[in-house]
């Protein structure tokens, strides 16, 4: 990769469900240490968007670049590419037989065949980074919801990821638990973190964002800086859907 190579190059992706264009023709470069939030009303494509990414959907055309590598040939392995990229749903998605120590070293482990003296060293630090150190031996049903997506945080980053996908990580906590959440991917970027996440979460996304882009019926819209984006929109249909949640 060089150094003015992006980390994230998605070009003219298509993807069908069934008779449906989901994404339409989707070009978006994502840089080393940016943050880049998609917005865009349910079913605009972003959460689609972020699947072919981490290859949980298959493109219909177009490619995806991960520094330089075509993660859409379809002679890749899936599982190296997701080992290099992590992820963090809606839903936390933890093993609940699993404390939470081995939640976030299962990839190194399992995925890059880390030792697991190695594995836990680096969860450790993790979880100390996240104010959860002293809860490593617990299970997820004994934490609050935003402890748990927090966890699902630290376990997404345990393989040291080119590149972080967050998929509308706040949509299922209780409203006191959001800023808890955000203000860890706040630190992630402040730590250097490449992001590309979705939200619905308009005045975080103004606070973190380097760039935001606006989807539409799969189609990228507009994009710009926050201040570009939610103060002066260019096009009508941004400035429907922000009037919309004004």
């Amino acid at each position: 990769m060089t150094a003015n190579e992006p980390v994230l190059r998605v070009e003219g992706v298509v993807k069908w469900y069934g008779e449906q264009p989901v994404l339409d023709g989707i070009d978006l470069d994502v840089a080393r240490h940016e943050v880049v939030v998609l917005i865009g009303a349910s079913g605009s494509g972003k959460s689609t968007l972020l699947k072919t990414v981490n290859l949980l959907e298959r493109v219909d055309d177009g490619q995806i670049f991960l520094a330089g590598d075509d993660i859409t040939d379809p002679r890749v392995n899936a599982d190296r590419v997701r080992a290099r990229i992590g992820v963090v749903f809606q839903h936390y998605n933890l093993f609940p037989h699993m404390s939470v120590l081995d939640n976030v070293t299962l990839a190194g482990r399992h995925v890059l065949g880390w030792s697991r003296p190695r594995a836990e060293a680096r969860g450790r630090e993790l979880l100390e980074r996240i104010g959860l150190g002293d809860r490593a031996a617990e299970y997820p049903d004994r934490l609050s919801g935003g402890q748990q997506q927090r966890v699902a945080i630290a376990r997404a980053l345990a393989t040291e990821p080119e590149l972080l996908l967050l998929d509308e990580i706040t949509s299922a906590l209780d409203p006191q638990l959001v800023g808890e959440v955000l203000d860890l991917v706040g630190e992630l970027k402040a730590a250097g973190s490449t992001i590309l996440m979705a939200t619905h979460e308009m005045s975080f996304a103004r606070r973190v964002a380097d760039r935001v882009v606006f989807l539409q019926n799969g189609r990228l819209v507009e994009q710009g800086t926050p201040e570009q984006i939610f103060d002066a929109p260019q096009h009508e249909e941004t400035r429907r859907f922000l009037a919309r949640l004004g």
